[in-house]
């Protein structure tokens, strides 16, 4: 599976690994969050994706609402405020990976996605609802982007498709 993800800056993004800490967390990769995920993102689209990333405003993220899904497993996440500039980039995005990705996951599709960073997955009932209690109330985390890059999830791979380096103003 690929997944296109944006990763935080270094201070956001250690404020999201002290939230890991806090419930025993741990997670291979950095903190993030997820635009898509699709059985295979291949190299075309990839180019197509870095042209219009190009021309695209990433906005920051603010992390805020400490919630909980409860689907094949238990996942325990930060919610993004959802704003009319993430919810273009986001549309953008899936044009540009419409009818061009194998196996498309439903969940983070224009109009089911969730933006959010996860903290806590895979653990039982009362093991979520301990970790939701030992975080609330949490504090709000202005997240700036650092950077956009299609994570392999079996072998950890990263592409960076662009940095915020070079962003545009």
């Amino acid at each position: 599976m690929h997944a296109l993800v944006v990763f935080f800056d270094a201070e956001a993004d250690a404020k999201v690994r002290d939230l890991w800490r806090r419930v025993g967390a741990t997670f291979e990769r950095p903190p993030h969050l997820t635009y898509a995920v699709a059985g295979t993102i291949g190299p075309k689209v990839r180019a197509e994706l870095r042209e219009d990333l190009s021309r695209l405003w990433l906005p920051d993220l603010w992390l805020h609402t400490l919630g909980t899904f409860s689907a094949t497993e238990n996942v325990l996440h930060l919610g993004a405020v959802v704003d009319s500039e993430l919810l273009a980039v986001h549309s953008a995005i899936h044009d540009v990976l419409a009818g061009r990705v194998k196996n498309p996951s439903a969940y983070y599709l224009p109009g089911t996605w969730v933006p959010h960073c996860t903290l806590l997955h895979g653990t039982t009932d009362e093991e979520t609802v301990r970790a939701f209690a030992a975080l609330h109330p949490v504090e709000p985390i202005r997240a700036k982007v650092r950077e956009m890059a299609v994570v392999d999830t079996q072998t950890g791979g990263i592409d960076p498709l662009r940095k915020a380096s070079t962003a545009p103003r």
